[in-house]
């Protein structure tokens, strides 16, 4: 055995070893072979092995969840928690199966990890009166048994029993379970103060306490900085001082006339949305059986517009209630090949829009992983691996997620399986639609087509997922008043400047400041008759309603010059030239491995 004369020599040997060990043709069928392991149908199936072997074995915390559920009689882990667990089994690599003691250490982050960790920045919450929790327990997991907590103004209550009965639909108050509502139920009501009379029927009537709280909002931990604790960082707004920005604005949107002008607004949003939809078919039949009607310089840029038109119908289904018929008509948020409304309805609705540029809000941490890549790589690997997603991929996660569904049960997210069963039967059916339109392209020797749409589709889609908050700003002060700070943190996107068509064109994103301040309004159009009284209201709080951004000038150069043109972060880290960035045996691994994630559904946004 090779002497080294000090560990750094020891670590650059091992490195060195690394590297050769996957430079190659062999290098390429151990990354395939390693990337298979991480999904649960192609594993060898033993009748009683235990879940956390069969799915999360590689990593140490879930697979102990995993098993304290095994040992309960009543499972504590949600189904909406299967995605997320899901997510994070495919998103990194986390460090192997340890032995949990009370002393233990929390496994570090490899090396080559660190830096995709997003910044420790935390909200300064010192003026919050609240229990801590010892510094040696921020950021671990649960423990054993999280009571059925859910937390409004420093109080407990156990919404167990309303989950049914909520008018917004069972899935926003099941998997808010052991997390703080107080925001919420303020944000997402237009009159809270029924809302905290019903929470008074289920109080414990005793204060939260930090084992109250899950650490990592039951959600894929890798969407947080490293040690994000939910008791500590989520962000406390004061929601008691009735001539706060969001009261006054909420006094006039209530007025019956306006009420009734909204009512009138949702409906024509909804009539367009339908019209939309008949175009969208109408434009493929066309395509596929009138070719010359439908030229492919008409046809790609229609397609575009109309996917991501259609996207910003789903960008408000998913924030109405979700019940009856929404729970299949809101996946078609998926339309434009980027989500998947089935696991991000929680991040977005749920942690984006109350805590916006908050360490709760996920949005701040999606889309890095591409910067891995080799700067030059990154249009076409990122453009097969979202292919690879529409084909394999997304079909992969969900028999992942309806596998767990039926080893764990939906009761506590849903009720029944009967309130859950829309939920999949939507998401699968948008899935089969998009691979389905793949095949009958291919079919009719037009696969050129419809590969030229999904491509623009999916760019401009993916910027726009970003492209309407400048997450390189400082974080969101919790003692400002919060409809000021949404209004200081977001801002309105144009495309062609008609605020109406704008709406869909930019896929929601058009109105955006109202739709921060109102989140719970069920349409676009709502939101531009009820922009006056916002921008009026903020007027008298000192806030500068600044000019929208138009998103092909002001925000897409920006965007491309960060995501696109960049170097890649191990570039950075080892100083690389334009040349060895590109053709070093690690990032050249580091792609095709990328590309193979695609396939089996690993590293959606």
């Amino acid at each position: 055995m090779k002497n080294y004369t000090d560990a750094s020599e020891k670590i650059r040997h091992e490195q060195h070893n690394h590297i050769q060990k996957h430079s190659g043709v062999s290098g390429i069928m151990n990354v395939i072979v390693q990337a298979f392991k991480h999904i649960q149908i192609f594993r060898n199936k033993e009748k009683d092995q235990n879940i956390s072997e069969l799915v999360f074995a590689h990593d140490a915390s879930i697979a102990e969840d995993i098993s304290r559920v095994n040992n309960q009689e009543k499972s504590q882990l949600t189904a909406d928690a299967i995605p997320a667990a899901v997510d994070y089994a495919y998103t990194k690599t986390p460090p192997p199966i340890m032995p949990k003691s009370n002393t233990q250490e929390k496994p570090q982050l490899p090396a080559d990890e660190i830096d995709k960790a997003p910044p420790a920045i935390m909200p300064d919450i010192n003026s919050q009166e609240k229990p801590q929790r010892p510094p040696g327990e921020i950021g671990k997991e649960p423990p054993p048994e999280l009571p059925n907590i859910w937390i409004y103004d420093g109080e407990v209550y156990d919404l167990s029993d309303f989950i049914k009965r909520h008018p917004g639909g069972e899935f926003f108050i099941g998997r808010m379970k052991n997390r703080d509502i107080t925001t919420l139920v303020n944000i997402f009501h237009p009159n809270p103060e029924k809302s905290k009379r019903v929470l008074k029927k289920y109080a414990l009537g005793r204060k939260a306490r930090p084992e109250d709280v899950h650490p990592k909002y039951n959600a894929p931990p890798f969407l947080f900085r490293e040690g994000f604790d939910g008791w500590r960082d989520t962000p406390k707004f004061n929601f008691q001082n009735q001539e706060q920005l969001l009261n006054r604005i909420k006094a006039r949107i209530n007025q019956p006339e306006m009420k009734k002008k909204i009512e009138q607004m949702d409906f024509i949003f909804d009539v367009v949305t339908i019209i939309l939809l008949v175009v969208y078919i109408l434009v493929q039949v066309l395509r596929l059986n009138f070719m010359q009607y439908m030229p492919i310089y008409l046809f790609v840029p229609l397609m575009a517009a109309l996917r991501i038109s259609l996207t910003g119908a789903g960008h408000y289904l998913i924030h109405r209630a979700q019940v009856r018929l929404n729970k299949v008509f809101a996946n078609i948020f998926d339309i434009s090949y980027v989500p998947m409304a089935f696991v991000v309805t929680d991040g977005h609705t749920l942690m984006h829009h109350p805590f916006t540029q908050s360490q709760v809000d996920i949005k701040r941490n999606v889309f890095t992983a591409m910067l891995e890549l080799p700067r030059f790589y990154r249009i076409p690997v990122h453009t097969v691996h979202k292919l690879g997603h529409v084909l394999t991929g997304m079909f992969v996660r969900l028999i992942e997620i309806c596998t767990l569904a039926f080893k764990f049960g939906v009761k506590d997210m849903y009720g029944s399986w009967q309130r859950g069963l829309p939920h999949y039967i939507g998401t699968f059916s948008m899935r089969i639609i998009l691979v389905g339109e793949l095949i009958l392209f291919w079919m009719n020797g037009d696969f050129g087509a419809w590969l030229a749409q999904f491509v623009l589709t999916l760019w401009i889609s993916t910027f726009m997922i970003v492209a309407s908050h400048d997450f390189e700003e400082e974080e969101v002060d919790p003692s400002e008043d919060w409809a000021v700070s949404q209004i200081r943190n977001s801002y309105d996107l144009t495309m062609i400047g008609n605020k109406y068509i704008d709406c869909f064109l930019s896929a929601g994103l058009s109105p955006h400041r109202v739709h921060h301040v109102l989140p719970y309004q069920k349409s676009g159009f709502a939101n531009i008759i009820s922009e006056d009284i916002v921008r009026e209201e903020a007027e008298k709080f000192n806030v500068v309603w600044s000019k929208p951004k138009n998103f092909f000038f002001d925000r897409l150069p920006i965007l491309v010059t960060h995501y696109l043109l960049g170097p890649s972060r191990a570039a950075k880290e080892n100083n690389f030239g334009l040349l060895k960035e590109h053709f070093h045996p690690q990032q050249l691994m580091t792609s095709a491995k990328y590309v193979i994630q695609g396939f089996l559904g690993i590293g959606s946004i």
